[in-house]
């Protein structure tokens, strides 16, 4: 057996990295995943609000009043009308780490780039870069090319004061990243909801300017929120603002589960933290105080929609990309603030706090009614012995406060057919397969006792162990793998309905995929190549030469176990299911997948392709 060669690992092994050169090498370090443009959290988004920030902190600072955006493809610009960077200090303000004036109190009090990194970072990832500055009457510019100094200018002007930053991002690191509107356009909504008076502009080549201003700040984002799917409120929202809190709700007439928005600074905390579950309490506290019940969470905040927004001095985040606050010292005197806040509003407000907590016990009852019909069920499940007959299971399990199982999977397949392919050659101890009978039901317009009155839905929520919360996941990965055919597709699109209704948390989290099988096998005596689209078909083709055999798959069960073994395997593809809030999924689901047939036939026949053989 050949000896494995030995490294030397000496004084030549250590490197020190420039900044710049830090940030180009471990991007995901500042600006979290890449992407490509289609999730609101890829990259490209965090470089545009790393720059937006910084004209958002100096209208907080009572420094100008607009914010002109321009995109033009992947380039972009953004105009403020504040006090414009010092003009002896542009370049380093821009490309040194560690620079600025958000470590200085006096300067900035409640800005969300405290740590002197993201214009930097948005410099350094850019294929080119630019800035100026206007004071006084005069300006300094500077340009540069992947985060490189180009050159300088200086000179007198006309401009008001402000700062004018335009950058490209490098495709050599965000290869296939393009600017979304619509994300672009929920950005700058945030903005303006969470700075009342500021006017956002946002100018598109070919298109008419869009402005984004609000007058009533967070309760225009709750009334957005409902309604985009069209939910009228059970009450008019409850609103307060004050210096460094403000906060909004109210319950809806026909949602299911919570949708809260949480910002610190102006920054949107995807991921919640100390603010959002302090103002969860107090939220509680209060309720229960001015009805001397004793409900739960879960029943207060039962299709609540609302949003908190804190600003804090010295805010703590999880990460660099700030989804997450961590600052535990401010959770005593918020959660008193929010309950005392809301108790005085009860006390002035009695109707509407009689309509809560009427709405609460409502929530309280149907929730016992339903763990009524939970205990039925689980009585039926021990008739089958404790055992799920449409699950083959795998020996280990995911299990994420012990941090075990990671790897673990679930195929859920259609029929018999493609399920023994899968069975027949998976990794039993940490690949899965449940089996779907038939088509499950459509559930988007159905309650949450569906579960229970349907054999199919209840087993697959069991096999998961997702009744109550994600916590308890038996599997890191829920894969659905459907045939690559119409029917195929319609199963998939019940299945992603089925989880985006029930259990929005385990897509929210990533734990849903899309298993990606070969459409096409082509091969010739020497070389068999498996083709995941035509164009990869029309490639094996040509690569192969002369006249190569094509199957085309229109099933899993027509691949064989041993061809299957290596599309579940170190190979396999796996698309996962991206997450959208309510406000964006919501309309999508009403329109594929509820009682709007007529108008969806009218769709699909008015934008039906059909391709023709010749």
């Amino acid at each position: 057996m050949a000896e494995k060669a030995k490294h030397t690992y000496d004084e030549s092994k250590i490197k020190t990295l420039s900044s710049l050169e830090h940030i180009r090498l471990r991007t995901g370090m500042y600006i979290g995943r890449i992407g490509t443009g289609a999730h609101p959290d890829d990259g490209c988004y965090v470089l545009l609000k790393e720059i937006v920030d910084n004209a958002i902190d100096e209208f907080i600072m009572g420094n100008g009043r607009e914010v002109h955006v321009n995109l033009d493809g992947n380039r972009v610009t953004v105009r403020d009308f504040g006090r414009g960077i010092p003009l002896g200090k542009i370049v380093d303000c821009v490309s040194k780490i560690n620079t600025g004036a958000k470590y200085n109190d006096e300067v900035f009090q409640f800005s969300v780039g405290l740590n002197g990194v993201g214009t930097k970072a948005v410099n350094a990832l850019s294929r080119r870069f630019f800035v100026r500055s206007h004071r006084a009457g005069e300006y300094a510019e500077a340009h540069f090319q992947a985060g490189r100094l180009k050159k300088e200018a200086t000179g007198k002007t006309s401009e008001p004061d402000g700062t004018l930053i335009e950058f490209e991002p490098d495709e050599s690191i965000f290869k296939a990243s393009e600017f979304r509107l619509e994300h672009v356009e929920r950005r700058l909504r945030h903005y303006s909801y969470l700075n009342t008076g500021l006017k956002l502009v946002l100018n598109m080549a070919g298109s008419e300017p869009k402005i984004y201003q609000s007058r009533h700040g967070l309760m225009d984002l709750v009334m957005e929120d409902l309604g985009a799917d069209g939910s009228e409120p059970l009450y008019a929202p409850l609103h307060y603002s004050g210096k460094t809190l403000e906060f909004c709700f109210t319950h809806s007439q026909s949602r299911y589960g919570e949708t809260f928005y949480s910002f610190v600074n102006g920054q949107y905390t995807s991921d919640g933290g100390t603010h959002l579950s302090a103002f969860r309490e107090g939220l509680l506290k209060a309720v229960n105080e001015y009805s001397n019940g004793r409900f739960d969470g879960d029943d207060v905040r039962e299709s609540m929609v609302g949003a908190v927004s804190i600003r804090l001095k010295d805010p703590v985040f999880e990460s660099q990309t700030k989804n997450k606050l961590g600052n535990t010292e401010i959770r005593t005197d918020l959660v008193n603030q929010v309950r005392e806040e809301l108790l005085h509003f009860f006390q002035r407000n009695k109707p509407i706090a009689e309509i809560i907590v009427n709405k609460v016990r409502d929530t309280q009852q149907l929730r016992k009614e339903l763990q009524e019909v939970k205990k039925l069920s689980r009585e039926r499940a021990r008739a089958i012995a404790l055992r799920i007959p449409q699950l083959k299971d795998c020996k280990h399990h995911f299990d994420k406060k012990k941090g075990r199982g990671e790897g673990t999977m679930v195929f859920i397949c259609e029929g018999q057919s493609a399920s023994g392919s899968i069975t027949s050659c998976r990794d039993v101890n940490t690949q899965a397969v449940f089996v779907l009978k038939g088509k499950p039901l459509n559930v988007w317009d159905l309650k949450r006792d569906v579960m229970y009155r349907n054999d199919e839905m209840y087993n697959l929520m069991q096999a998961l162990q997702v009744e109550d919360n994600t916590d308890s996941l038996r599997y890191e990965k829920v894969i659905l793998a459907t045939d690559a055919d119409v029917d195929g597709m319609h199963i998939r699109n019940l299945m992603i309905t089925y989880f985006f209704k029930f259990f929005e948390q385990l897509v929210q989290n990533g734990h849903l995929h899309v298993l990606e099988t070969p459409l096409f096998r082509v091969r010739n005596k020497q070389e068999t190549r498996y083709c995941y689209s035509e164009g990869e078909r029309d490639k094996a083709v040509q690569d192969l030469g002369g006249k190569p055999e094509i199957t085309r798959f229109k099933g899993l069960g027509e691949i064989s176990p041993k061809e299957f073994a290596q599309f579940i395997g170190k190979e396999m593809r796996l698309s996962r299911v991206e997450y959208a809030p309510r406000p964006e999924s919501g309309p999508l689901f009403d329109f594929y997948m509820g009682k709007n047939t007529p108008e969806r036939r009218d769709y699909i026949m008015d934008n039906l392709v059909v391709e023709v053989e010749e």
